[in-house]
C-alpha cells in the first residue's frame, strides 16, 4: 500500500480551540517573563530583592503571581504535549512513522532553544521542551488515566524533592547555606553589578546571560524542570485525549475547572503569599517550602483558564478576540521569539537600556502594549503567509523541503 506524503498540517484541519488556547498562553507567558526581561533574576523567587513593592506595584505583582506565574507555562507545557499526540496521531493516519519526524522537530526546537537563551534571553524554555518533548513522546499511546498519573507523580517528584531540600536546610554546612542564601538574596553590589551588565553592550550581557542558561539547562532542568515539565505535558496527553482542549465537553465541565480555580486554586496561591511575607521571604525556606503552595495550586488556576477559554471557544461571541487568539496561537514560535526581540530592546543596553528601571505598573504597560502589537499583526500576516516565519523554518527543516510560505493571491 502506497503512503501518504506527510505535509504540515493544512488550516481546515486544525483544531481551532487549541490554536486560541495556545495563543492565550503564549500571550499570557509574557506577564512572567517581562519581570525577568526587565529586573535582576532574583527578584523572580522574591519581589523584595528589587523594585518598589507599594501600593499598585504590590497589586500588579499579586495578581500576576496569583493567576500568571507557573500557570500559564503549566498551561503551554500541557498544549505541548497535546500537540505531540495530534502530531503522532496524523502522522500514522497516513501509515508513517512519527518517531523520525518527531525527533527531528525536537532536534531543530533543540536548535532554536540554544541559539535564543544564549544569544538573546537566558529565560528561554525551547530548549527544556525540546528534551522533554523527546522523552513524552514514547507515552503518548497510554490511557488518559496512566498519564494522569505518571504525570502528577513526575510533578509530584521535584515537589518532594524541594521539600526534602527546605526541610533539611538547618542541617547544611554553615558554608553551603550562605552560599545558596547569596544566590536567592544577592547583596546590593551583586544586583546593582546585574543591573549594569543588562545596561551594557550584547558582548558584556554575555556575562551574565551565558552561566544564567547553563544553570538553567543543567541542574535546574535536573532538579525541577524535567519533572515539572515533563508531567505537564503527560496530563495534556491525557486532557486531550479526553477532548478538554478541543471544546468538546460540556459547559458544565468547564464551568467546574473555573470554580476550582476560584474557590481553591486562588485562595492556595494567596495564602502561600501570606506565609512568605510572614517570613519575610527567608532564603532558602522560601523558594523550597513557601513557594510550594504555588506550585500546586498553580495546576488547578490552570485549568481554570482551559476552562474559561473553552467556554469562550463554545460561545458565539468575541469573534475577533477568537480569530487573534489563534493566530497568534499558530504563529507561537515567532511570537515567542518576537516577545524576547522587544523586551530585550526595551529593557538591554543595546536598545533603550531601561532594565532595572521600570516599575511593576509600567511593566503590566508595556505587556499590554505588546499584546495589542501581537493580536494585530498575527491575523494580518497570516493573511498574506502560510506560516510564521520561524514555523515556516521549522517545518522546512523537519519535512527537508522547502515550504510554501505565501498564501496565494
Amino acid at each position: 500500500m502506497q503512503k501518504n506524503p506527510i505535509q504540515p498540517v493544512a488550516d481546515s484541519q486544525r483544531i481551532v480551540s487549541l490554536d486560541v488556547l495556545r495563543g492565550f498562553a503564549l500571550l499570557g507567558i509574557l506577564i512572567v517573563n517581562l519581570g525577568a526581561f526587565s529586573m535582576p533574576a532574583a527578584a523572580y523567587f522574591d519581589p523584595t530583592a528589587w523594585g518598589d513593592l507599594s501600593g499598585i506595584n504590590w497589586w500588579v505583582w499579586a495578581g500576576i503571581h496569583v493567576l500568571a506565574d507557573l500557570k500559564f507555562m503549566a498551561l503551554f507545557s500541557m498544549l505541548f504535549g497535546a500537540g505531540v499526540v495530534l502530531f503522532s496521531q496524523r502522522c500514522e493516519a497516513s501509515g508513517r512513522s512519527a518517531a523520525a519526524l518527531h525527533y527531528r522537530r525536537m532536534f531543530w526546537l533543540l536548535v532554536f532553544g540554544l541559539m535564543h537563551a544564549y544569544l538573546l534571553w537566558y529565560g528561554d524554555i525551547l530548549v527544556w521542551y525540546a528534551i522533554c518533548g523527546s522523552v513524552v513522546f514514547l507515552f503518548r499511546k497510554f490511557s488518559p488515566t496512566l498519564l494522569i498519573i505518571l504525570g502528577l507523580m513526575s510533578i509530584g517528584l521535584t515537589s518532594g524533592i524541594m521539600f526534602a531540600a527546605g526541610l533539611s536546610a538547618e542541617y547544611w554546612p554553615e558554608d553551603v547555606r550562605q552560599e545558596i542564601v547569596a544566590e536567592m538574596k544577592p547583596g546590593p553590589e551583586t544586583l546593582a553589578r546585574e543591573v549594569e551588565i543588562y545596561q551594557g553592550s550584547w558582548l558584556q550581557q554575555m556575562e551574565h546571560r551565558a552561566p544564567q542558561s547553563f544553570v538553567l539547562q543543567t541542574s535546574t532542568f535536573l532538579v525541577w524542570a524535567a519533572w515539572r515539565v515533563g508531567g505537564l505535558m503527560l496530563l495534556g496527553m491525557a486532557l486531550f485525549k479526553l477532548g478538554v482542549f478541543s471544546a468538546r465537553r460540556s459547559p458544565r465541565f468547564y464551568l467546574t475547572l473555573v470554580a476550582l480555580a476560584w474557590l481553591a486554586g486562588i485562595p492556595a496561591v494567596a495564602y502561600g503569599i501570606q506565609q512568605n511575607f510572614a517570613n519575610n521571604w527567608q532564603a532558602p525556606e522560601s523558594f523550597f517550602l513557601g513557594l510550594q503552595f504555588n506550585y500546586w495550586a498553580s495546576l488547578l488556576v490552570s485549568l481554570g483558564w482551559v476552562g474559561l477559554v473553552m467556554l469562550v471557544c463554545q460561545s458565539e461571541r468575541f469573534g475577533w478576540l477568537k480569530t487573534s487568539l489563534a493566530a497568534v496561537g499558530k504563529t507561537a514560535l515567532s511570537n515567542y521569539i518576537l516577545q524576547t526581540l522587544i523586551c530585550t530592546t526595551i529593557f538591554y543596553g543595546h536598545g533603550f537600556g531601561y532594565f532595572g528601571q521600570v516599575p511593576r505598573i509600567g511593566q503590566a504597560g508595556i505587556v499590554l502594549a505588546v499584546w495589542a502589537l501581537q493580536l494585530v499583526i498575527s491575523p494580518l500576516w497570516l493573511k498574506h503567509f502560510r506560516f510564521g516565519p520561524l514555523e515556516w523554518l521549522w517545518r522546512s527543516l523537519v519535512y527537508l523541503k522547502w515550504q510554501p510560505f505565501r498564501r496565494a493571491d
